[in-house]
C-alpha cells in the first residue's frame, strides 16, 4: 500500500497537467461590467470546463507556462491586454473578443479567431445612404483602422458615397485635421480608433458637427448624450454567444480549417431624435438588432 501511494504521488508530480486539463482558459484583461456581459453570453451556451484568470489581479502572468502545464483546448481572450498576453501562444486556438487590436494580431497569428468590436462598415454606409448623405468625413490612424477603412471605401463606392479621409498618427493631430474638413463633408463618422478618438479629442467632433450643422455618427450610445445623431451599438451578450459558437466549433474540431475573424452580429441602431429634427434628417429609428 505504501509503495502504491508513492507511485500515485510521483505521477501527480510528474504529470500535473493530467489533473489540471480543462476545455477553456478564459483570460480576462480586468474586472469590467462589459466583459462580464460578454462572458454571460458565452457561459449560457454549454457546460465546458473552464478556468478564469483576471490579469489585472496579478503583477505578472506567464500565459505560455500556464498553457503548457494546464493544456486547455482553447483560450478565450477578453480585452486587449488578454489578447496581448497570448502573443507567444502558437499551438492552442485563441478566440478573442472586446479587442480593438484583433486585426493587427491576426496578421501574425494563424491560431487566432474571434469577434471584432466594430459593426460592418456596410451597415454604416447603408445608414448614410438612408440619410441622403453624400460626403462623409473620417479621421483615423491607418495603422489601427486601415483595414476597416478599406472595406468602408468599397461599400461607399458601391453606394455612391465619398469618404473624405484625414489620417493622423497621434491624438493631438485630430483637432487640426478636423478643421480641414470644414465645408467639405455632409456628415462626420467617428470610428473607435484609439488614436483619432480620445477623451481629449471627443468633444471636438461634436463641436465640429454643431458648427458645420452636420450629423455626427458614432459607435456607442453614450455619445448620443454628447450630440451624436446616430450610433450603431454592438450587443455584448450577442458577442458572447458568437464567441461561444466559435469555441464550440473548435472543441468539436470543425473550425481549425478556417480561423477567420467575424463582425459582431448583434447590432442596434440608436438615434438622437432632437439632433435629427434640428438637422431635418429622417432616419428609421429602430432599437431592435439589425440583422
Amino acid at each position: 500500500m505504501r509503495r502504491l501511494t508513492f507511485i500515485i504521488l510521483a505521477l501527480a508530480t510528474l504529470l500535473p497537467s493530467l489533473a489540471q486539463a480543462y476545455d477553456i482558459l478564459i483570460l480576462q484583461s480586468r474586472r469590467d461590467p462589459a466583459y462580464e456581459d460578454v462572458l454571460k453570453g458565452l457561459r449560457a451556451g454549454h457546460n465546458a470546463s473552464q478556468r478564469v484568470l483576471v490579469l489585472s489581479d496579478y503583477a505578472e502572468v506567464d500565459v505560455v507556462r500556464i498553457v503548457r502545464e494546464d493544456r486547455p483546448r482553447v483560450i478565450l481572450a477578453v480585452g486587449d491586454a488578454a489578447l496581448t498576453a497570448t502573443r507567444n501562444v502558437r499551438n492552442t486556438p485563441v478566440v478573442a473578443v472586446m479587442s480593438l487590436g484583433i486585426n493587427s494580431h491576426k496578421r501574425s497569428h494563424d491560431n487566432l479567431t474571434g469577434v471584432g468590436m466594430l459593426a460592418p462598415p456596410a451597415r454604416y454606409i447603408a445608414m448614410f445612404k438612408a440619410m441622403k448623405i453624400r460626403r462623409v468625413g473620417v479621421i483615423c490612424n491607418p495603422a489601427k483602422s486601415g483595414w476597416y477603412l478599406r472595406l468602408a471605401r468599397q461599400a461607399a463606392e458601391a453606394a455612391g458615397i465619398e469618404l473624405v479621409v484625414r489620417e493622423v498618427s497621434a491624438p493631438r493631430e485630430s483637432i487640426e485635421r478636423l478643421s480641414t474638413l470644414a465645408g467639405k463633408v455632409d456628415a462626420l463618422w467617428m470610428l473607435p480608433d484609439s488614436t483619432a478618438v480620445t477623451r481629449g479629442t471627443v468633444e471636438a467632433y461634436f463641436r465640429f458637427g454643431q458648427e458645420q450643422n452636420i450629423p455626427v455618427v458614432s459607435f456607442a450610445a453614450s455619445y448620443l448624450g454628447l450630440g451624436a445623431a446616430a450610433v450603431l451599438e454592438i450587443d455584448l451578450l450577442a458577442i458572447g454567444r458568437q464567441a461561444d459558437a466559435m469555441v464550440a466549433e473548435i472543441l468539436r474540431g470543425t473550425r481549425r480549417e478556417s480561423m477567420s475573424l467575424d463582425f459582431p452580429k448583434g447590432i442596434t441602431l440608436k438615434t438622437n431624435s432632437s439632433v435629427l429634427k434640428r438637422l431635418r434628417i429622417a432616419i428609421n429609428e429602430d432599437d431592435s438588432p439589425l440583422q
